[in-house]
């Protein structure tokens, strides 16, 4: 797990139990616990300087100091209706954006120092997930009612895309080379396109024509619910998690199940990030514990044992890739 000089590891869990921990991710041991009173953590993200970690929950979005002992949030975004589903940071640090179940997708610019949300994007049903495109000019908005926004943050124009009618969008991921998106829905099926690049228009004409994207695959991945789907850094594996208590990962070379993550007791399975380097995995799950398991091998490498509740969003880093 990347452990450079000058890397630093950051693991962190939050959950039911209105807590966040953090964690040593080689030793298992709990750091530190930050209480998130009010309410339970939707998701976690690290901004990309490593120095803050972002907490959605109910109706607020916390910035935690991550290299610290104070217990308090530092910066506090507030003024939301309904939980905060997805949170998550433009490459440069310079805004972040959410989405929630007000129906929207927020961009707030992190530069100020206006607690306000500086761009909405209204949609007609709660918003599970949020993914921004590695371009870093469009965010693909998943809602309940199955329909995939793609925004263009630049033209402010949005296409949509429904993979499945009567299923709700749980959760978006795009690769970091940008050849592969995959969404997850409620009834377990992974849909995965192929990208083609947006083009520049004619000198003289504002914008660019959006990300256009092919249906490439439908993965029949789970029998119960999904909940998340993410690539690996090598992008190599797309992996999916789901209320079956499994998390599995799939072979993007023809997507084709790798192996399945599973063990006695796991429970709904929240959600997953990979090692820099792709050869681990964390989970979170409703059995109270986060896991990480070896890729190569499919066992559990260290478990992360302390939440007094679900463990529903997790958030690691381990250095660049």
């Amino acid at each position: 797990m990347g452990n450079n000089s000058g890397d630093q590891v950051i693991l962190a869990t939050g959950g039911y139990d209105h807590s966040i921990k953090f964690w040593q991710a080689h030793s298992g041991v709990c750091t530190r616990t930050v209480t998130h009173p009010e309410s339970q953590v939707n998701a976690l993200n690290i901004t990309p300087d490593s120095q803050l970690l972002a907490a959605a929950g109910y109706q607020h979005i916390r910035m935690y100091e991550i290299n610290s002992s104070n217990p308090n949030p530092i910066v506090n975004y507030e003024g939301i209706s309904r939980n905060v589903t997805a949170v998550g940071f433009h490459e440069d640090g310079h805004w972040m954006y959410t989405g929630g179940e007000d129906c929207s997708a927020r961009v707030w610019d992190l530069r100020t120092r206006n607690l306000q949300c500086s761009r909405i994007f209204q949609v007609t049903a709660p918003v599970n997930c949020v993914c921004l495109h590695p371009n870093q000019g469009e965010l693909l908005v998943g809602d309940q009612s199955g329909v995939i926004h793609i925004w263009d943050l630049r033209t402010d124009h949005n296409e949509q895309l429904i993979p499945e009618q009567d299923a709700s969008i749980q959760d978006i991921s795009i690769d970091s080379s940008a050849n592969f998106m995959a969404a997850i829905n409620n009834k377990g099926n992974c849909y995965v396109w192929s990208l083609t690049p947006g083009t520049k228009l004619p000198d003289g004409e504002e914008g660019s024509t959006p990300t256009q994207l092919r249906p490439k695959s439908r993965l029949l991945a789970h029998k119960r619910y999904g909940l998340k789907c993410k690539f690996s850094p090598d992008a190599k594996y797309l992996a999916t998690t789901s209320a079956d208590q499994t998390a599995k990962l799939w072979k993007t070379s023809d997507f084709t199940l790798h192996s399945t993550l599973q063990t006695e007791n796991q429970r709904w399975v929240w959600d997953i990030a990979f090692s820099a380097d792709s050869q681990y995995a964390i989970t979170a799950s409703s059995d109270n514990t986060a896991r990480l398991w070896s890729i190569e091998t499919s066992e559990i490498a260290k478990e992360y044992i302390g939440h007094q509740k679900a463990v529903t969003s997790l958030a690691f880093q381990d250095g660049t890739p």
